[in-house]
């Protein structure tokens, strides 16, 4: 192993099943979401050098959402056609529910939309950092924060919503 390969290993363990999470929820799709993720720690593992004493979580983060709106400015549409899902068993049920529900709110959101409300939300950074993250100004993270959040509360009915995220 190379001198810091290990420790490049140690990141990926801490934290690559959170930034698939974050990449799942981001494009909606399980594959593409792993193909976005190892792109970013590919694109890390090149810098790797020179930020792996800062904060090499922030600089990964930063390369997925960058390379996920990338994709969307430039779309390349294909189509495998979609697999079937394996069986659920009971125990899964509110998880896959609160998960389906999640996943319908934000599929009505815009790209943009969509971005801020996991940045904001999901990885819980500040408007300054998601302004700085996507290049905009913090009006428009604010503006369109609220924009998306009020099309989720439209999007999802009362009384379907049974399961979703708890407070």
């Amino acid at each position: 192993m190379a001198r810091g390969d290990a420790e490049f290993v140690a990141f990926v363990e801490a934290f690559s099943a959170r930034l698939l999470h974050a990449a799942y929820l981001l494009t909606g799709d399980r594959h593409q979401a792993e193909d976005d993720v190892q792109t970013a720690l590919v694109r890390t593992y090149a810098s790797w050098s020179g930020i792996q004493r800062k904060d090499p979580f922030a600089y990964t983060r930063k390369v997925l959402a960058n390379h996920v709106i990338d994709r969307w400015r430039r779309p390349i549409r294909e189509n495998a056609g979609e697999l079937p899902e394996r069986a659920v068993g009971d125990d899964f049920v509110d998880g896959v529910a609160a998960h389906e529900w999640l996943m319908r709110a934000l599929a009505g959101l815009s790209a943009r939309e969509r971005a801020i409300v996991v940045l904001r939300h999901y990885w819980d950074l500040s408007e300054v950092d998601v302004a700085a993250e996507l290049k905009v100004s913090v009006g428009t993270v604010k503006s369109t924060n609220s924009r998306a959040s009020a099309k989720i509360r439209v999007a999802v009915e009362p009384e379907t919503s049974t399961v979703g995220p708890r407070s």
